[in-house]
């Protein structure tokens, strides 16, 4: 199996997240997932709802990656894995958003859309990503000790190590590939 990762990194601007949409959708297509099928729709859905939340809630740059999973059996692209990392050390919050309210749904749409979302510390900050099968699933998750998924409270307060929401300068993201999905098996 082969797992191909691309990634973006995304401004602290909320016109980034078009930028975002864009790039994602060139890259869908470029890994076999054409722009007509449910499937692109699916995911640029999810991807503008994640890094839409990291630059409003957060304030701080965040990176886009995408994962492709793949067994070689032709048309079957595994399962898409989507992560938008940032320097907040503030764990998502997901809400019931009540009917005249013009926010709170992001979270709600990944859980009803996604089959698999979760979210985890990194460095300074927390990475939170989301799964969508097309075909049989080729990838799982693999939770680190302290990750966290969907419906999980958080437990602890932030780690000091920095971030906007705590008053303290934001530190860089980086990307750990022992967090990266692992074959299913």
């Amino acid at each position: 199996m082969q797992v191909l990762q691309v990634q973006l990194e995304v401004g602290p601007d909320p016109a980034e997240v078009g930028r975002a949409r864009r790039w994602a959708r060139s890259r869908l297509a470029g890994s076999g997932v054409r722009d007509d099928e449910p499937l692109a729709e699916t995911l640029i859905l999810l991807i503008s709802e994640l890094v839409t939340n990291a630059v409003v809630h957060t304030g701080c740059p965040a990176v886009l990656r995408m994962l492709f999973g793949s067994s070689g059996a032709p048309g079957n692209a595994g399962t898409v894995r989507v992560e938008v990392a940032d320097a907040s050390c503030r764990p998502p919050q997901q809400r019931r958003a009540g009917g005249e309210d013009t926010g709170g749904r992001g979270l709600e749409l990944v859980d009803g859309l996604a089959d698999r979302w979760g979210w985890q510390p990194e460095g300074a900050g927390k990475r939170i990503w989301c799964e969508v099968d097309r075909g049989i699933p080729l990838i799982q998750v693999q939770l680190q000790p302290g990750a966290h998924g969907a419906g999980a409270q958080a437990s602890g307060e932030c780690d000091g190590a920095g971030c906007e929401a705590c008053g303290r300068e934001a530190a860089a993201v980086g990307y750990d590939p022992s967090h990266a999905v692992t074959p299913h098996g």
